[in-house]
């Protein structure tokens, strides 16, 4: 398992390090005129007995949110004790941020380990108010997920990853704290092959393979990305096919490793829905055999290999992966 939901974490959460200011109403307050964040009507030292789920249901304003939560396995930890601080996007955001057919994707059964991935990336394990943000520049914040958030409070309001904002701050719950925000907050290509496991499907090799390459800025900046990610298993299997000592020596060998990673690479987003039958030009500069039939997309490479796409659309900040089971070869390796 990727980390077990508690000492992991959980769902739209995201604590900044001491978020003091607090409240505690069952529904957020309209966003402030000044572009800050409002907080909710309410004292800080005000009781509430609602958990952060029954709380965010009680809003009226969450819905997808709450279907994603439940989707994801996460609602039993959403509802234990804490204290959690949440970044919680609203339907709107996810109207704004998530494509149709994606969020129908996301919230299917295969999808569940992607989609607890991204609401673990919302989740700060800790109680943290507004006020203790507000004012500060822009620092790296832990999530539960294991990737980090970027989380600036200067110019008088709080923005999330250089454009999500805190519409709303310190709707108090039993057991954490609540902030609306404006968009959806996804991670990057390099964080979710780091942290994606579903106990089949595992990237460390890739990860490996991109750090030894010196890709991981690459797949970390701003950009429009697809990426043809093989497994683990895909890994071994080559390396079974070339034998260790040519397979390490791939790996050992930068510019050839560089060669074939970008292989895997296309320079532009493309979603499933979107693949047809043709070629499509790469990163490095040959092109890949895509064929759509009966509903699956395979991929041919230089060589005779023909991979599978075993799971689409697991969307990030910067791009979207899509799972295969082969490494690819180009042409001259």
């Amino acid at each position: 398992m990727r980390r077990s939901l508690f000492s992991f974490a959980s769902i739209v959460v995201v604590g900044l390090a001491s978020f003091g200011c607090s409240a505690s109403s069952d529904s957020p307050a309209e966003t402030a005129d000044t572009g800050g964040p409002k907080t909710d009507t309410g004292s800080e030292t005000s009781p509430t007995t609602k958990d952060i789920v029954d709380t965010a249901v009680g809003a009226g304003t969450f819905k997808t949110l709450v279907t994603a939560v439940q989707a994801a396995g996460l609602e039993s930890t959403l509802r234990g004790a804490g204290p959690f601080t949440v970044f919680a996007p609203s339907d709107d955001a996810f109207k704004k941020s998530v494509p149709d057919f994606l969020l129908t994707e996301l919230t299917s059964a295969p999808y569940k380990t992607e989609l607890a991935f991204i609401l673990e990336y919302h989740v700060h394990a800790g109680a943290v108010a507004a006020k203790d943000i507000l004012g500060k520049p822009a620092s790296p914040v832990d999530t539960v997920s294991g990737a980090k958030l970027s989380v600036d409070g200067s110019g008088g309001k709080v923005v999330i990853n250089g454009g999500v904002n805190v519409t709303t701050a310190d709707i108090a719950a039993s057991n954490g704290v609540i902030h609306v925000i404006d968009g959806v907050l996804l991670p990057t290509i390099v964080d979710t092959a780091v942290g994606y496991d579903d106990g089949t499907v595992k990237f460390t090799t890739l990860v490996t393979a991109v750090k030894a390459a010196g890709l991981v800025d690459t797949l970390s900046k701003p950009g429009t990305f697809t990426v043809f990610a093989p497994t683990d298993k895909a890994f071994a299997d080559l390396k079974a096919a070339l034998g260790d000592t040519a397979f390490n020596a791939i790996l050992a060998d930068k510019a050839k490793l560089t060669k074939v990673l970008t292989y895997h690479l296309l320079p532009a987003v493309a979603y499933g829905k979107d693949v047809k039958t043709g070629d499509a030009a790469t990163v490095e500069g040959d092109k890949l055999k895509l064929t759509l039939a009966g509903g699956k997309v395979t991929i041919g490479d230089s060589t005779t290999t023909v991979a599978n796409v075993v799971l689409t659309d697991i969307p990030n900040s910067n791009g979207v992966i899509h799972v295969i089971d082969k490494v690819l070869i180009p042409a001259g390796l």
